[in-house]
């Protein structure tokens, strides 16, 4: 999203205007949610009990599409249910309410793979194929951790009915890399290790395993090449391979899929028309037996998938379409059709009833996808439903993809049973008796990107009596504070004041208020599901499960890229509401054609869509609005020509007559920035580029860490810089400027490992028009990851010093020396110097560059800059640090004029004494004692007010909250005490008057003496 306009930025309005109707409410989370995340150290947990320290702050916890799921209901403990994510994220959450009891997030590279629960009191984990743990069941206190030497992938973890050591508990198994381990799950020891590699004629590699409790064995089932069908039986006791066997498979048949049924093997070949079957137990060799996918389902549509249920007996072929359910007879490996479905369905895992019986749970979708039926199936025989129920879920969230079944005794002991359900929209709920037990939003914890938006303003028609405190209760609620000041609260006033408090800090009214702070919070999530939250308590106003971004089945998923600021409405309009873009491909790699769909942002309805023919390469939002007050934007496609929207004449035409002055430029990975200009006008919306600069760094030796350019929102209150002495420091504000480094070696090496005479870092600050390089420094003994960020006349970035082994920031500002020859006010108001004056990149750069480092104290993952209405208000560096906590800094500690020694004027001026690092005060924590796990952005937007800047980080974890970089001078706090100063100016008066009286008759006393 890179984009120049040449002869300076063109004005917009930035107002937002209101919405006649009323904004419908989506469901509302309760306050749990946005609270406190209390750490112990000893338990090792995340337990979300307590409140946020300041009203305006708030915090939420999420942990991401669900993946594995294990039920513990076992005891007369808390019920729990363990669930492992997507975002590596492991978790208990009471089966209750849906609440996390706590919580581990792994990191960025390991998966989880596998989640157990072993000897009754573990959670069992394996991730990154190799790492294998156990966690404490009632705090998630880690108790052993072994590495085990496996691949990364196809890699399976198994709980055994049997014990191998004689330690009372039934231990664990891990399958993988060609290795079957045998571990204890007391402490995690290593008790056997078998390796398949060298059995039979060699090259034999395990897909999948069954395990026969009774006779103590493990069957592990794999190809030997691509023409053999092998099995290895493994003694459970010990670790020997006691046997194997092999098959030929038919000449000409690619596997694709394998699954062991029972004591049965099916694989699919790679066209999906057609299985091979047969038994591997009880007899010396294995038959195969080959049977086309028409033969057992006429109505074949599509190519076929298989499907483990890891039920005796049966398993699943998907189609595109349909699903049908195959039997497979033990003793012969012959298939039948057992029961076929004409739409897609959801599959639970297999429940054990008893040793005999197993039990599993199919979802079907209704007339819509809010409606589900429910049905719990005997495996055995397909024959016995044994419960079956209607079930509503709510809104927006999609079918159903994953579902997790487990079983109760009710009081007269049968069996009922719950299900745990992830949604297309990645939330996750319990369903139980015909009825949804809680739900979470779980999709949140994936945000792509993020916007806030204007409420819409307060009609005539709406009581302020709906939203607002009445008379009465704005009078306690002074009073109790006055008691509170005065110190003569009691225990029960001082409850009551919380209280009020608290509603105060909770006000969810869907009007802007007078200050700006209410705001809704637009969120794009990777499962394509776009929310708004009220700033106010984190509430969910409305979401839209995008119909756009939708797939069918089996078919590429298209995802979801960005969200941008389609239609802004001035200020003081009523009727006109905001209207965002989410741009998207239709499935995956960048090379997709794209999508295109419209939001309104007041009540959540899909506008209209569009698909495109073509990739998206680059989104430009232009500074150009048309008479519905709808930006302009340009779609980069792979052929380098752009595509306007809006579609209109009206579009066409005002783009037509500043088309001479846009300009653009790409940055491609490997190593070559590339600047375009709009030439010809192809056809009715499209237009041709031309190439006119292009800068090639050295590939070989250097690759590029980061770009960074000024948001296009950014308020610059003075153009100038007035120093101690009264001279004036012009900042060089160029808007069409991209700051670029690049790093040798590449941006992916680990920190600390390259040597420092062969490492640096080259900045760069190009001019996005011509091309041309401003200023370039080189960084010698420093290596990646750098992070940069780029605003008004200054750019700070982050890199680690491999010398000093430590982490570093350098700033630079950036002066104009060109117009400091003349410097009246005349100037300063009519003349060039005059902030709004055009600017043009073809004229000379005369520059002068200050700069400084400091060394830093920790890694960095994220860096924003706080924004305000006007500029006015100093600016504060954020920082989201490698503990996942957002540190703001103050700008005046990165002060390249900086110096050991400050002489009297450089004081006056603020300029602080020059240290080696940079001070880290606990209290620059916005984030507070909390958290943000997998912190992934910061997003800050000013209010209506100039002192405060609205402050949202996301990534695993949600937080919100205002800030004051140079204190709240322009309002008063939220507790003012209006009652106080009233009394305090009453007793003024009252105060005076006496005085006065006193002092009128001691004069006429005086008098008379």
């Amino acid at each position: 999203m890179d984009s120049a306009v040449e002869e300076g930025p063109m004005s917009s309005s930035n107002g937002i205007r209101g919405m006649e109707k009323a904004v419908g409410l989506g469901p509302r989370w309760s306050r749990r949610h946005w609270s406190r995340a209390h750490h112990h150290a000893g338990a090792g947990r995340t337990l979300a009990l307590e409140r946020a320290p300041s009203r305006w702050s708030r915090y939420q916890q999420y942990i991401g599409k669900v993946t594995h799921a294990v039920f513990q209901t076992q005891g007369t403990g808390r019920k729990r249910v363990l669930v492992a994510t997507d975002e590596n994220v492991i978790a208990s959450l009471n089966l209750r309410k849906g609440e996390i009891l706590w919580r581990h997030a792994l990191g960025e590279t390991e998966s989880i793979n596998a989640l157990e629960i072993a000897a009754g009191k573990y959670a069992v984990t394996l991730s990154a194929g190799c790492n294998l743990r156990a966690w404490n069941l009632p705090d998630g206190t880690l108790i052993w951790e072994t590495h085990l030497q496996t691949a990364a992938s196809a890699v399976k973890l198994l709980i055994l009915s049997t014990d191998i050591n004689n330690d009372r508990t039934n231990d664990l198994l891990v399958v993988g890399g060609g290795l079957v381990q045998a571990i204890s799950s007391v402490d995690g020891r290593l008790l056997w290790t078998a390796d398949l590699a060298d059995v039979g004629s060699g090259g034999f590699l395990p897909q999948e395993t069954s395990v026969a409790d009774k006779e103590h064995k493990l069957y592990a089932l794999g190809f030997v090449g691509s023409s053999k069908l092998g099995v290895a039986e493994i003694d459970l006791s010990t670790g020997a391979k006691t046997q194997y066997k092999e098959a030929e498979l038919p000449e000409g048949f690619p596997i694709s899929d394998l699954l062991a049924v029972g004591e049965s093997v099916v694989a699919l070949d790679l066209a999906g028309s057609s299985i091979v079957s047969g038994t591997f137990t009880g007899k010396e060799k294995i038959t195969l037996e080959l049977t086309p996918v028409s033969s057992i389902y006429h109505d074949v549509s599509g190519n076929a998938q298989l499907l483990s249920l890891k039920a005796r007996g049966v398993f699943v072929i998907s189609f595109k379409d349909e699903v049908i359910v195959v039997g497979v007879d033990s003793e012969t490996g012959k298939l039948d059709l057992v029961e076929k479905f004409n739409q897609p369905i959801a599959i639970s895992n297999t429940l054990a009833l008893s040793d005999e019986k197993q039990a599993i749970a199919l979802v079907q979708h209704m007339d819509s996808d809010q409606t589900i039926l429910l049905r719990v199936i005997i495996t055995d025989g397909w024959k016995d439903e044994i419960a079956k129920d209607v079930i509503k879920l709510e809104p927006q969230r999609g079918l159903l993809q994953t579902i997790f079944l487990n079983s109760y005794t009710r009081t007269d002991k049968s069996h009922g049973f719950r299900a745990l359900v992830v949604a297309e929209d990645d939330s996750l709920s319990l369903l139980q008796q015909g009825e949804v037990v809680w739900s979470r939003e779980d999709g949140l914890a994936s945000i792509l990107d993020a916007r806030m938006a204007q409420l819409p303003l307060e009609r005539a028609g709406v009581s302020v009596a709906q939203v607002e405190h009445s008379l009465e209760e704005w009078l306690k609620g002074h009073v109790l504070r006055l008691k509170s000041t005065l110190m003569l609260a009691s225990a029960e006033d001082v409850v009551a004041l919380q209280a009020v408090r608290l509603k105060n800090a909770e006000k969810t009214k869907m009007t802007r208020d007078h200050n700006g702070f209410r705001k809704l919070i637009i969120l794009l999530t990777k499962s394509g599901k776009l929310f708004a939250l009220h700033s106010g308590d984190g509430h969910v106003v409305w979401s839209l499960l995008i119909p756009a971004l939708r797939s069918e089945h089996r078919t590429p998923k298209p995802e979801p890229v960005k969200l941008l600021p389609w239609r802004k409405p001035h200020q003081h309009a009523l009727d006109d509401s905001p209207v965002f873009l989410v741009v998207g491909r239709l499935g995956p790699g960048p090379n997709a054609p794209g999508v295109l769909s419209w939001v309104d942002a007041y009540s959540g309805r899909e506008l209209h869509s569009l698909k495109l023919t073509y990739p998206i390469k680059q989104v430009l939002p232009l500074p150009i609005l048309d008479s519905l007050e709808q930006r302009l934007h340009l779609f980069v496609d792979g052929e380098t020509n752009v595509h306007l929207f809006p579609n209109t004449a009206e579009s066409l035409s005002l783009f037509n007559n500043q088309s001479q002055n846009v300009y653009f430029y790409d940055v491609n990975k490997d190593g070559v920035i590339k600047g375009f200009r709009i030439t010809d006008h192809i056809e009715d919306f499209v237009f041709s580029t031309r190439l006119l600069w292009s800068v090639v760094f050295p590939s070989d030796s250097e690759a590029i860490a980061t770009t960074a350019t000024r948001n296009s929102d950014e308020v610059v209150h003075t153009q100038a810089k007035v120093l101690g002495d009264r001279n004036v420091l012009f900042k060089y504000l160029n808007k069409n400027i991209v700051f670029v480094t690049t790093v040798a070696p590449g941006p992916s090496s680990k920190v600390g490992l390259a040597a420092p005479e062969d490492s640096w870092l080259v900045a760069y600050l190009i001019d996005t028009i011509t091309g041309q390089v401003l200023h370039r420094v080189t960084h010698q003994d420093v290596q990646g990851p750098v992070h940069a960020v780029l605003s008004e006349n200054w750019v700070i970035y982050h890199y680690f010093n491999l010398r000093a082994h430590r982490y570093e920031l350098t700033v630079m500002e950036f002066y104009d020396n060109s117009r400091a020859e003349t410097k009246g006010v005349l100037q300063y108001i009519i003349g060039r110097h005059n902030a709004s004056a055009p600017f043009s990149s073809y004229t000379y750069p005369n520059i002068d560059v200050k700069s400084q480092s400091y060394f830093f104290t920790s890694s960095v993952k994220k860096m924003a800059v706080t924004m305000t209405a006007r500029g006015i208000t100093s600016r504060q560096l954020l920082i989201g640090t490698n503990c996942d906590q957002v540190l703001a800094l103050d700008k005046r500690f990165l002060d390249p004029r900086r110096s050991i020694n400050p002489t009297a004027m450089e004081r006056e001026e603020g300029i602080l004494p020059l240290t080696d690092g940079l001070p880290i005060y606990p209290q620059s924590y916005v984030t507070h004692s909390y958290r943000l796990e997998g912190l992934r952005g910061i997003l800050s937007v000013p209010a209506r007010l100039e002192s405060p800047s609205l402050v949202f980080a996301y990534g695993l974890d949600l937080f919100y909250t205002r800030l004051a970089p140079s204190r709240t001078y322009d309002s008063l706090t939220e507790d003012f005490s209006y009652a106080l100063l009233l009394i305090t100016m009453i007793v003024l008066v009252v105060a005076i008057g006496v005085s006065w009286v006193m002092s009128k008759r001691k004069e006429l006393a005086d008098k008379w003496k």
